[in-house]
């Protein structure tokens, strides 16, 4: 049997996963993401993540002979190698770093030459969510190792290079918020030669094509010589990618969760999207636009249950819960935005928790919560369209029966699978499988005072957006 294996790269955990060529799962490995904080700044820790890939992949080659492997990373991240050794230049800085603010001069200095939004359709982030102020920030301060570097890397495609030696990069992620990118030109933005990045940039390639191992990478993984291992893709990407195949020119949304909740809408004019709500238009794998919005919503989720006392998994029986989001409801307890320090509308304002959380339901009000951000942004976005939730929410039935009741003139559709990013990033090396993914209708909740609800969280937050203004 010919087996695909993925490697994803999320910002909390890396994982392995074997499928079969049917697009089922076989097997998986799994271990958190951690930064390294030393020296010089918080950056990625390539060589445990290397490690721990090799002795897992060694285990897993030796049960199921693998033909196809595929990597999938999440944005805002990449590699300078350099001219001489061929090793990093610099450390694979995290994007979560919040230093690339503090020199005011470097700051504006970037400020002064990234082009504007409706030519980048990548709104100005905070930390390093911007590509391009990495490298900015990184130019200046590391002058010498980055004039030495001579080939810069996307994330995936970095991965790419250390098992095959070869270096390119793919649109996905130069077109996830890098400030580096055109997506209505499909081309490079300005901003690369303001950088004299261009002679740094090797050629693109389509993220299904594919390369063959090197022989290091086979002696470390037991990997056959003849796998192809493919180009690589930023993971909201892959999960859009596999109900974009089939969904012709239908208009739809993908909801793709985990630390981030990122919504791509096909169908939706990139020209009215609204920067200073994070809106964003990334590329898919072909370089079309895709209108996006986001939130971190996995780790607000997590937030709110931390300030509230509450596990993180709703245990208690349906009804138990459903007592306790009517009171909830009833007593307009409200999480207001935002309780994350990055990403989505409201990434400047303090999180507050208006009224009294009975004991237990934290995590009532923090599906609530996102529920309500969610919504939120699928009407600013104009989403129309069947909705398709991929990712760990999938796992929250109150989350998603709130949702399917907040939107009564669309489909909330649940994916059968919570790893719509593998299985998308998997498809793109079997392109002849249709690898349509198995949909399941969400029954919408019927909590009578929810609307209400609704309408007065909304009058919260737009007087926080009123009184405080909203670019981060």
């Amino acid at each position: 049997m010919a087996n695909t294996l993925v490697f994803d790269i999320g910002k909390t955990h890396i994982k392995l996963c074997v499928l079969d060529p049917n697009l089922q799962p076989l097997a998986s490995r799994e271990q958190a993401n951690r930064v390294s904080t030393g020296m010089p700044y918080p950056h990625a820790d390539v060589d445990t993540i290397w490690q721990w890939l090799c002795r897992e992949m060694q285990t897993l080659t030796e049960q199921y002979p693998i033909a196809r492997l595929n990597i999938t990373t999440h944005g805002a991240t990449a590699a300078l190698l350099d001219s001489k050794t061929g090793a990093l230049a610099l450390p694979v800085l995290d994007y979560e770093f919040d230093g690339l603010y503090q020199d005011k001069a470097v700051a504006a200095e970037y400020e002064a030459i990234r082009d504007p939004f409706l030519l980048t359709q990548s709104p100005r982030l905070p930390f390093g969510l911007n590509l391009g102020r990495q490298l900015h920030w990184l130019k200046q301060h590391f002058p010498a190792e980055f004039d030495q570097a001579d080939t810069l890397l996307c994330y995936p495609q970095y991965w790419l290079w250390r098992m095959t030696g070869q270096r390119c990069n793919e649109v996905t992620s130069l077109g996830c918020h890098t400030d580096l990118w055109q997506p209505l030109r499909n081309d490079y933005a300005p901003l690369v030669d303001q950088l004299e990045l261009r002679e740094k940039l090797p050629p693109l390639r389509d993220a299904r094509d594919w390369f063959l191992p090197s022989q290091d990478f086979c002696a470390a993984t037991g990997l056959d010589p003849q796998c192809r291992i493919h180009t690589g893709v930023h993971d909201s990407n892959a999960s859009y990618w596999r109900h974009r195949v089939h969904a012709g020119d239908a208009p739809f949304t993908v909801i793709s969760t985990g630390t981030w909740s990122i919504l791509m809408s096909a169908g939706v004019r990139v020209g009215q999207l609204l920067e200073s709500y994070d809106m964003l238009a990334n590329v898919d794998v072909t370089g079309r636009p895709v209108a996006c919005a986001r939130f971190m919503g996995g780790r607000e989720y997590e937030a709110i249950c931390r300030l509230t006392n509450a596990p993180l998994a709703q245990n208690a029986s349906a009804d138990a819960i459903d007592q306790r989001v009517s009171h909830l409801l009833e007593a307009q307890v409200l999480a207001l935005p935002s309780f994350a320090k990055a990403g989505g509308p409201f990434a400047s304002k303090a999180g507050s928790i208006q009224g009294h959380v009975p004991d237990g339901s934290g995590n009532c009000l923090a599906s609530l919560y996102c529920a309500l951000m969610l919504d939120y942004l699928l009407d600013h976005l104009h989403a129309q369209g069947d909705i398709i939730m991929e990712g760990a929410f999938l796992k929250n039935r109150l989350l998603c029966t709130l949702l399917a009741q907040l939107r009564p003139e669309q489909t909330l559709l649940l994916s059968s699978d919570d790893t719509g990013t593998v299985s998308g990033c998997a498809l793109l090396c079997e392109p002849e499988i249709s690898g349509r993914p198995s949909l399941t209708r969400c029954t919408p909740s019927e909590f009578a005072q929810l609307e209400a609800y609704r309408d007065h969280w909304r009058f919260m937050v737009n007087n926080l957006q009123t009184m405080q203004g909203t670019t981060p």
